[in-house]
């Protein structure tokens, strides 16, 4: 049987943590020092996990935050912050960005010289040239407006044979009428006439608002065409306000591309011939036009005068140099309903 060895005086010397023997030699501790932190940077995964810990899966949404932050700001200064699914830039307000010269531009208007011959009809879209000669009733009444003792009562007509697409159907004619004749800037406005619709059926309105094509108003029984150029008339005969279809789809030259006022000057016009007024001319320079000018000739006494004498109308306008300006409205200063 093996016996333990036993231990040598130099032994119990290097066993670390012993009581010194007397006599002994200082020895220094068994338990070293930690060895240093490495200074060198940490390899792979695990040592930079070691290494940095909680700060390496912050950094990325630190870095997210900071490009959203970036994109934000951009967009608040007017820059693209999105973009169309074709891939095309949006600006902040959501319109494209446009990254090339436009391929066709617009033309900027001139003012309308009201001083020279305006009598032409203005370029735009098409009419029918020729209808049928007949006409049918728009179906539709209204209330009475106005509160002038003499009543007149109208019915709303479209000339057969005419394309509707070029005036907007029966319907959107006969509304502008009625719209018209209601609004305070009108005839009943004056307290000395009342207007109210009737059905197409109605025996012997007052008169008949009627949309014609140039055609059958060039007729000698109907406005005729002595002065060459489109107008509309009133055809007393018949009792028939006659609306020449080129002007209601073109308008007149002094109205500068206004089709609702000159649209509404028409209609005031042509039916204050029904209410038995004349032809008059302009009464002070640089005023509105009294509606019962020929302003679909123009505004100008000079000019307009001219193609009445050229007719043998001498009366209605002087030659007197003056000029208004387009009005629709035989009461301009009363103030629109709403």
């Amino acid at each position: 049987m093996d016996t333990p060895s036993r231990s040598t005086p130099d032994d119990d010397r290097l066993r670390g943590g012993a009581r010194r023997v007397p006599g002994e030699p200082l020895a220094a501790s068994w338990r070293p020092e930690r060895p240093p932190r490495r200074t060198t940077a940490p390899r792979g995964v695990r040592g930079v996990l070691a290494a940095y810990g909680w700060r390496v899966y912050a950094l990325p949404v630190l870095l997210a935050v900071t490009a959203l932050v970036a994109v934000q700001t951009a967009g608040e200064k007017g820059g693209a912050v999105a973009a169309t699914p074709t891939g095309e830039p949006l600006a902040a307000d959501g319109a494209p960005v446009v990254t090339g010269p436009p391929e066709v531009t617009e033309r900027a208007g001139t003012p309308v010289d009201v001083s020279v011959p305006t009598a032409d009809l203005p370029n735009g879209g098409p009419y029918s040239q020729s209808g049928a000669g007949t006409w049918h009733g728009v179906p539709g009444h209204g209330e009475r407006v106005g509160t002038g003792p003499k009543l007149y009562t109208y019915t709303v007509e479209v000339e057969d044979g005419i394309d509707p697409t070029a005036f907007s159907g029966d319907a959107a004619f006969a509304q502008l009428i009625d719209q018209t004749l209601a609004d305070p800037r009108g005839w009943t406005s004056l307290g000395e006439i009342s207007v109210q619709r009737v059905e197409p059926d109605f025996p012997d309105p007052s008169f008949r608002v009627s949309l014609t094509s140039p055609d059958t108003a060039h007729r000698p029984d109907m406005c005729g065409y002595s002065i060459k150029y489109e107008s509309s008339c009133y055809r007393g005969t018949e009792k028939r306000v006659m609306i020449n279809l080129a002007r209601w789809v073109r308008g007149a030259v002094v109205f500068g591309g206004d089709m609702l006022t000159y649209r509404q000057y028409a209609i005031n016009h042509e039916i204050g011939h029904a209410f038995r007024n004349s032809h008059v001319g302009c009464a002070q320079n640089g005023a509105l036009a009294p509606v019962m000018m020929q302003q679909s000739f123009g505004v100008a006494n000079n000019y307009v005068a001219q193609l009445n004498r050229a007719v043998g109308l001498t009366d209605a306008v002087k030659t007197d140099g003056l000029v208004c300006k387009p009005n629709a409205w035989p009461n301009p200063q009363a103030q629109p309903a709403g």
